[in-house]
């Protein structure tokens, strides 16, 4: 499944600033998804492709100088706009160095920052094609994050955005027991034991897609008293 709406990646750390950033950009038709660490958005850039990624220089943990270098290290052409309070010369040089393609100093005007958004995903739109993409294997399946599907015994299925989010998390926490406040959180964006049926279906789906026998299943395990772990089975 592919989503026609550009889907930009949000490191920031203020909550104020990023939920502003968000409101503006999907009155614009963009898809955002917001974090709040380095750490996070580097594991998000290992399983997801973003059309632009907007990166605050000064955040908890590592910094965006040191995320924009490994993002480079990851995706070579994802478009990287930086934001940061610093007005020194030297830090825009050191990001744009750092393989940062704008830079941008807060406070900033929206109409400007909207301007530099629309531009840099029209020139990640000319250049960048789409990538040849490996797949993630277990058993006779292959699933395609990127693309939003996945080959199966049964034959080749397109996969939705809370399915990519669900099989994502898996992935990355493979061999891990997750427990079912993290997935809900982590998928839909809630925790409540009331919801725990929503998860438990969602779980059923993926096995009947992936499982060779959904009855037994081996890949997507269930954790007693906890929630649920993903294993490539032996």
């Amino acid at each position: 499944m592919s989503n026609d709406k550009p889907h930009i990646l949000l490191v920031e750390d203020e909550i104020h600033l990023a939920r502003g950033i968000c409101f503006n950009l999907e009155l614009e038709n963009i898809r955002v998804s917001h974090v709040e660490s380095g750490e996070e958005a580097l594991e998000r850039v290992k399983f997801e492709r973003f059309d632009l990624i907007i990166l605050d220089v000064m955040l908890p943990g590592i910094d965006g100088f040191i995320v924009c270098k490994k993002v480079r290290e990851l995706d070579a052409r994802v478009p990287v706009l930086m934001l940061t309070a610093r007005s020194d010369e030297r830090d825009r040089i050191a990001g744009l160095a750092g393989g940062a393609d704008d830079y941008l100093t807060k406070p900033f005007n929206l109409d400007e920052f909207l301007l530099r958004v629309r531009g840099m995903l029209r020139r990640s739109a000319w250049y960048r094609p789409d990538p040849i993409e490996e797949g993630y294997r277990f058993g006779e399946n292959q699933v395609y994050l990127l693309s939003y599907r996945a080959k199966t015994p049964q034959g080749e299925i397109d996969l939705t955005d809370l399915e990519v989010k669900m099989l994502s998390l898996f992935f990355q926490k493979e061999g891990e027991a997750i427990p079912r406040k993290v997935l809900l959180e982590s998928v839909w964006g809630y925790a409540s034991d009331a919801e725990t049926r929503t998860l438990d279906n969602f779980i059923v789906r993926l096995r009947k897609y992936f499982e060779p026998d959904p009855a037994k299943p081996v890949y997507f395990q269930t954790v007693r008293g906890v929630g649920y772990r993903f294993s490539r089975g032996a």
